[in-house]
């Protein structure tokens, strides 16, 4: 019975962290307000070296189509500046010789659905990975079994196995339908 609870425990661990996953490819994907996060997978040629923005500068959003980031370093403003324009986050920086600013444009329509169908491309992406989880558990749980565990024990633990892989995909829908109207706020 230990080695049963063992797997259920893996299951609910992993598939708390596929949820954490999404949450964090989730933060990315901007819905027109300013945020100092969307620059989080930014990184900065700091002395040869990637080195995250965030630890280079301080990121401040003044208000909501602003983000101003003052480096700790004035000659960091040009590397700061290439690395924001060549990540994929399609902003345009600028700089007044102290900080770099960032003016956050209006989302169009059009860039409104393109991103909420990144956000379920995301969303699906974490369901396959719970759905995966469960195949795994389940699998060990038939070695179990074939290794002498009584039957219904296994069925009993299949069944809670199932159980958590619905909530953990309820939670990636009610995070999804949060995310999809965070997108089409104008």
């Amino acid at each position: 019975m230990e080695e049963i609870n063992m797997y259920l425990d893996e299951a609910r661990e992993m598939m708390g962290k596929a949820l954490g996953h999404l949450k964090s490819e989730l933060a990315k994907i901007r819905a027109g307000k300013a945020s100092p996060s969307m620059l989080d997978s930014v990184m900065v040629e700091y002395y040869g070296t990637p080195t995250p923005l965030s630890q280079t500068a301080s990121v401040t959003t003044p208000d909501a189509r602003t983000i101003f980031i003052k480096p700790w370093e004035k000659k960091l403003i040009t590397d700061i500046e290439r690395a924001i324009m060549n990540s994929d986050l399609g902003l345009n920086p600028q700089n007044d010789g102290e900080q770099v600013i960032i003016n956050i444009p209006m989302l169009t329509e059009e860039r409104r659905i393109q991103l909420v169908k990144q956000a379920r491309a995301e969303g699906e992406h974490a369901k396959v990975s719970i759905r995966n989880i469960r195949k795994d558990t389940n699998d060990g749980l038939k070695q179990l079994q074939k290794d002498g565990m009584a039957e219904d024990d296994i069925k009993r633990a299949e069944d809670k196995v199932q159980q958590l892989t619905d909530e953990h995909t309820k939670k990636v829908d009610e995070i999804l339908d949060r995310k999809e109207q965070d997108i089409m706020t104008v």
